[in-house]
């Protein structure tokens, strides 16, 4: 599952704004996206994604990938770093 690549993870992003970064700076190998995130927080980001090349990969709900994070909200979207 998408959330588990995220959770194991040794460095990653949380939020749509810090994954943002980390793909334009070329940094993040693999993004996870929340179904339920609303369109217009991921836009630019998913848009980044596809320029660079960066595989997406969607998560059932906002609930589900924060909890995969370790936070106690809903995360819209989250980035696996490269080591």
């Amino acid at each position: 599952m998408p959330v588990d690549l995220v959770k194991r993870a040794q460095r990653r992003t949380v939020g749509a704004k810090q994954t943002l970064k980390a793909v334009d700076r070329g940094i993040a190998t693999l993004v996870v996206v929340a179904r339920d995130a609303d369109e217009r927080v991921l836009r630019d980001l998913l848009r980044c994604c596809e320029e660079r090349g960066v595989t997406v990969l969607y998560a059932e709900s906002m609930e589900g990938l924060g909890r995969a994070c370790g936070i106690q909200v809903g995360a819209a979207a989250a980035a696996v770093i490269e080591e």
